[in-house]
């Protein structure tokens, strides 16, 4: 998973070129890190995936203005669609059925 700045975040979010998922987390929180344990294994069983991560701590303005309530959080952006936030990460193979989708687009 490739970590993205805030600029760069804002450029992928603007350009919506592609679907992708990111992931928000923070470095000392338990739940982020159980939660990237997940994400690495779905990584490597869909490596092309369009994952990314970033530190939520570095995104005040994205933070803001996407209402992110808590982390960890994954949000799922589709072009023409609204964004979509999960909150509850209760298994890998509940987070691999919602990010494969992103897989065909």
């Amino acid at each position: 998973m490739k970590e993205l700045s805030q600029q760069q975040l804002q450029d992928k979010y603007q350009e919506q070129t592609e679907s992708f998922a990111v992931f928000l987390f923070t470095p000392f929180c338990g739940t982020c890190q159980v939660t990237e344990r997940m994400l690495d294994i779905i990584m490597t069983m869909q490596p092309g995936l369009p994952l990314y991560k970033s530190n939520i701590n570095f995104l005040p303005q994205i933070s803001r203005e996407w209402q992110i309530t808590s982390v960890p959080c994954i949000v799922i952006v589709e072009r023409g669609k609204e964004k979509q936030m999960l909150y509850r990460m209760q298994s890998v193979d509940e987070l691999y059925r919602k990010l494969l989708p992103l897989c065909s687009k």
